[in-house]
């Protein structure tokens, strides 16, 4: 069965949530298949696929034609899009053009845009369109300038307070999840038990009610991406490398394509 916002948010003491990044149709289909809860079409594809430095200069239509990607790789899975940097933030009537966008063009099921307290008047224009909104704050990657780099937010008791009011804004604007990036694990659990919908985290311990990351960190496939929260499932990155490499050499010494990997001449039998 289709996994929905509602489903999502019922999830909350009943289960973990689980959720990874995707931007193609091959990586979408494949988590889909593994049962993932919900796959995330994150900006951080500005990173792993089209290789910005930060998110921030991916666009609208570089956001929808991956999206779009993904949800044709989809039967179960929730698909979430990020909304990318300066689509939601000159006015409301904006993020709703946008976040439309993403729902009848891309076909995504949902939207994630990142902040606090100052999105919650946009969230709540979205939701009562009908609109299904994640919300995500601590390390909000697209203010990424603004806090100076990629640390830890909430440390101090006066932002850890600062966050659970944002939690607070989020949950009463109408997000049916929210994602917690890089805060303090201590600070991960107030928030988790102090919102009724789901806390996603990325860095931010394991009281919350569900986990993502991204999936190219995950696998192992960038050797030179290592975030101290993310575990590796696997070293793609090197396996890869060591198949190009063997392909490579067996099509220079001439081993390859042998005839087990050739067709026969017309006259040949048939090879069933």
């Amino acid at each position: 069965m289709k996994w929905t916002a509602p489903r999502i948010k019922a999830c909350k003491g009943v289960e973990k949530v689980t959720c990874l990044t995707a931007g193609d149709f091959a990586t979408a289909h494949l988590l889909d298949e593994a049962g993932l809860h919900l796959i995330l079409v994150g900006d951080s594809l500005a990173n792993t696929l089209l290789g910005y430095e930060t998110t921030l200069p991916v666009t609208m239509e570089q956001m929808l034609h991956h999206t779009a990607a993904v949800v044709r790789g989809v039967k179960q899975s929730l698909v979430v899009a990020d909304m990318p940097f300066m689509s939601y933030q000159v006015s409301d009537e904006q993020a709703l053009a946008n976040a439309g966008r993403f729902l009848k063009e891309a076909g995504a099921d949902a939207v994630k845009l990142e902040g606090g307290r100052l999105r919650a008047t946009c969230i709540r224009r979205l939701t009562e369109n009908g609109i299904p909104v994640m919300g995500h704050i601590g390390l909000t990657p697209q203010s990424v300038r603004a806090m100076g780099g990629y640390k830890v937010q909430g440390r101090l008791p006066a932002e850890a307070e600062a966050l659970l009011a944002d939690a607070a804004a989020l949950e009463a604007s109408g997000v049916f999840a929210i994602v917690l990036e890089c805060v303090p694990r201590e600070l991960a659990a107030r928030i988790t038990e102090a919102v009724s919908v789901p806390t996603i985290g990325i860095g931010a311990g394991a009281a919350c009610d569900g986990q993502v990351l991204v999936t190219s960190d995950m696998l192992g496939i960038d050797s030179s991406v290592a975030p101290s929260f993310v575990k590796r499932f696997a070293e793609l990155g090197e396996a890869m490398k060591t198949a190009f490499v063997a392909y490579r050499d067996e099509v220079t010494a001439g081993r390859f394509p042998d005839d087990a990997h050739s067709f026969p001449r017309p006259d040949a039998e048939p090879v069933m």
